[in-house]
């Protein structure tokens, strides 16, 4: 990508809002005060301390989004889900609150995060097209599980905060850079992976438009190239800020993107709430071989199918 990259595609907010998740679901405020811990996998920890914004009150929520055609079953509980995957240095730190108790943690709470690589691939789909032009996946050259990077777990400790250990997303059209985000309640680390219980809440994570383009810039980002989606013209963010997914960032070093950036955001859920994820309305006209409706890519050997997961009818 080189250049001013403003997307000509019509904005077409697709929240999908789902049974149950519409008054308390979603994503609050940015600015809530909590202790960025390391993670432990304790479910029965306390945790007494409400976690509260900068004003004093838990923020207005918003809805669960759709979680996109991209999903896969069995991802491993792992604070470093990049596998070797080359890019710039992303260290993630989300908290989980109960949105109808006060913005308390919640101890115990299972998040599970999934984004493409730098050149808009995901793990068990490498063979979709992301728009523009691209090397293929596999010239890339690194270590990577094609069936598991850029996917996982970590439990909420005590304070309700996981950390995760990645790199910035790359893009695919016609999306903006992103994360997605499941939060889990109920179930239980088994197998490597975690069981059980059932979906809180689905969401996706943003980035500012001039940190994104200062880091696409770069290697081997900058190996992709065509028309990167600005947050303004995105059919998901709403362009609510942190309610709406929008990730606080500091970079490692001020002067040098390549350095990395530390994200974080607060998500506040309702325990109580079920949410499949499946989303609904339209999700603009891919490319040929884009992202679309279902990836037009087929997963490696021994990948999870499309059958285990919910179809979703927008793009990811």
């Amino acid at each position: 990508m080189t250049g001013k990259h403003k997307n000509k595609i019509t904005r077409r907010r697709v929240i999908a809002v789902t049974g149950g998740t519409v008054a308390a679901s979603g994503l609050a405020a940015a600015g809530y005060q909590s202790a960025f811990a390391d993670t432990t996998t304790g479910a029965s920890a306390s945790a007494s301390a409400s976690v509260t914004s900068t004003s004093g009150t838990c923020m207005q929520l918003m809805s669960s989004v759709t979680e996109g055609p991209y999903y896969l079953d069995g991802a491993l509980v792992r604070k470093d889900i990049t596998e070797g995957k080359n890019g710039v240095p992303l260290t993630l730190r989300l908290t989980v609150v109960d949105a109808t108790d006060g913005c308390t943690p919640v101890p115990g709470a299972a998040v599970e995060i999934w984004h493409c690589d730098a050149w808009g691939y995901y793990s068990g789909y490498t063979t979709a097209n992301p728009g523009g032009s691209a090397p293929a996946e596999s010239e890339e050259g690194d270590s990577a599980n094609d069936s598991t990077y850029l996917r996982g777990y970590q439990i909420a400790n005590a304070n309700g905060v996981v950390k995760f250990e990645t790199i910035f997303p790359g893009w695919y059209t016609p999306r903006t850079c992103h994360i997605h985000v499941k939060v889990h309640t109920g179930g239980q680390k088994a197998d490597g992976t975690y069981e059980g219980g059932k979906v809180n809440f689905t969401g996706q994570l943003f980035f500012d438009d001039d940190i994104a383009e200062a880091v696409f810039a770069l290697e081997p980002y900058a190996k992709h190239t065509g028309t990167y989606t600005e947050l303004a013209d995105d059919m998901v963010y709403d362009g609510g800020g942190a309610s709406s997914g929008l990730l606080t960032l500091e970079p490692v070093h001020k002067k040098d993107p390549s350095k990395g950036y530390k994200g974080h955001l607060t998500l506040g859920i309702d325990p109580d709430a079920e949410n499949t994820g499946a989303g609904s309305g339209g999700g603009g006209t891919p490319p040929s071989g884009a992202p679309g409706d279902a990836p037009t890519g087929t997963p490696p050997s021994g990948a999870p199918t499309d059958s285990s997961s919910p179809s979703a009818s927008a793009s990811s």
